[in-house]
């Protein structure tokens, strides 16, 4: 008797093609459902509408067509079980060789702008999971295709092993069917989980969940160092983020260049918009080594670059603006290995393939980012939500004698801007929208601060200073107006706040507390 194979799939990416090779090449009978069938029977193949073959017709509009004993027991048969056989020979069930399913389009369907509940919940796939996890467990005794990218390979394994397929590949599609049920799951309970809810009883138990799934979309070179494996994967069916992004030119994308360009993004995403002047990051190690705004995107990243052009070799650059002619030649003028900006204009393309191995990406939505942020440790993993506070100078606090200016208050929330992306303990000087001295990382503020004026130098003459947390001494307050620091904006919450308060008012500094603290671990 001829193999026995269930197609039925929402995307019909290859299938026809695929569906000819097993009847005309492997000699296989077809069964199938609805639209599937329909596709099928037009490209004239011989195949048998799943409502045929179990005797029952589709029902519900369609929502129930292959959850019949018929299609179940060819799949769920134990072939080595003479139980298992004489059950389907007592009931007239064929065993069922390829089950071939990939379900509704969910994520795709929520994904569009306007999409109801209702629309949402009618493209929840419930045959479909079903067919794909009962093939799965049985995967001793059958193939599962969850996939259409795996089509040929099943091909290759009939072809290599005179029409048998091995238990190793089984094995390997039934893990891929398991593993996408699970993400649809997860994203149809992340779905409902966003959906509001009302008059819930308060005695409900009411339990947290956190799912993330994803598909490989890139294997990479290596992680952070090259004994380190790793993957790029894509959350959701639409491409979105990075995995929309555009690269113009350049290498492939390591680990540590999506590491950085991820956190370009959030400090270029600070300035984004019209009523922000044009401005440009430059990276190194996920710290910024110059931040600047400027008249014009080149001078903006003029400034930046100036800020700190031995540590800019070698870094990342984001920008807020399309890539203009100007901009893109003074890129070219220092090794850099990735540029992002929201576009990039014709002129400025040409003249950065001077540098063809710089990776210049263009990605239009520089401001939507993750809306929570994932650590793993051992035993599990970390959720807090992305530190995306928009920052407001209305609601800080003037704790000093002297007042800031109207231009020393931009400049200090220009400065807050950039230390919120800074490893803490973060300081950083800032003076005419540029970054001047970066201390990152330290383990002690004290050493944040040395470093930071260090840099800056002779520059710190009129500038001001940020600081990620509060000041526990009033030492650094000193060390900072001895500099030649005008202001400073801290969060404060210490026990010692009136210290550097009067260090402050006796050195005649500004000093502007946030009430907010912007720690980056």
């Amino acid at each position: 008797m001829a193999r026995l194979a269930l197609l039925s799939t929402s995307d019909k990416t290859g299938l026809v093609e695929f569906a000819r090779h097993l009847v005309e090449e492997f000699e296989f009978d077809l069964i199938s459902s609805g639209g599937t069938a329909k596709v099928l029977k037009e490209a004239g193949l011989p195949v048998t509408k799943v409502s045929d073959y179990t005797g029952s017709p589709e029902i519900l509009g369609g929502r129930v067509k292959t959850l019949h004993p018929r299609i179940h027991g060819g799949i769920l048969a134990r072939r080595d079980l003479a139980e298992d056989r004489a059950d389907l020979d007592n009931n007239d069930i064929r065993p069922i060789d390829l089950v071939v399913v990939n379900l509704y389009p969910f994520e795709q369907t929520i994904a569009k702008p306007g999409t109801t509940l209702a629309e949402a919940i009618e493209n929840i796939d419930i045959g479909g999971p079903t067919l794909l996890r009962a093939s799965a467990k049985n995967y001793a005794h059958l193939t599962v295709l969850s996939d259409p990218a795996q089509y040929e390979a099943y091909l290759g394994e009939l072809r290599a092993k005179n029409g048998e397929v091995s238990l190793e590949f089984r094995q390997a599609c039934a893990r891929e069917a398991f593993w996408h049920t699970a993400s649809y799951d997860r994203a149809i309970a992340t779905y409902l989980s966003e959906q509001p809810l009302e008059n819930v009883p308060e005695s409900l138990p009411q339990q947290q969940h956190f799912g993330i799934a994803g598909s490989l979309m890139q294997s990479l070179r290596y992680g952070e160092n090259p004994h380190q494996s790793a993957g790029w994967y894509q959350i959701g069916a639409q491409p979105t983020g990075w995995a929309a992004a555009e690269k113009l030119q350049g290498k492939e994308l390591s680990y540590n260049n999506l590491v950085d360009l991820e956190a370009a993004r959030r400090i270029i995403c600070e300035f984004v918009g019209p009523e922000n002047s044009p401005a440009a990051a430059v990276l190194k190690h996920t710290n910024p080594c110059g931040v600047a705004m400027g008249e014009t995107l080149v001078e903006a990243y003029q400034k930046a670059f100036a800020a700190d052009s031995v540590s800019a070799f070698g870094g990342i650059v984001a920008l807020n603006r399309a890539i203009d002619a100007a901009t893109a030649t003074e890129l070219t003028k220092t090794f850099l290995e990735c540029v992002v900006a929201p576009a990039c204009e014709p002129e400025a393309a040409e003249i950065l393939q001077k540098k063809s191995k710089v990776r210049i990406l263009t990605l239009s939505d520089l401001t939507t980012g993750p809306k929570q942020t994932v650590k793993a440790i051992a035993g599990g993993f970390l959720v807090q939500d992305s530190d995306d506070a928009v920052e407001n100078p209305d609601n800080w606090e003037v704790v000093t004698e002297k007042k800031p200016s109207d231009d020393q208050l931009a400049e200090l929330l220009f400065a807050w801007k950039v230390v919120k992306h800074v490893k803490s303990n973060a300081i950083l000087v800032s003076r005419d929208r540029a970054t001047l001295g970066v201390g990152a990382g330290q383990m002690n503020r004290v050493g944040a601060v040395k470093i930071a004026l260090e840099e800056a130098g002779d520059r710190a003459q009129g500038a001001v200073l940020a600081s990620d947390g509060f000041f526990p001494f009033d030492d650094s307050v000193r060390t900072a107006a001895a500099a030649g620091i005008t202001a400073i904006v801290q969060p404060g919450g210490s026990m010692r706040d009136r210290d550097s308060i009067a260090a402050a008012n006796e050195l005649g500094i500004v000093m502007v507390l946030t009430g907010m603290r912007h720690f980056l671990h």
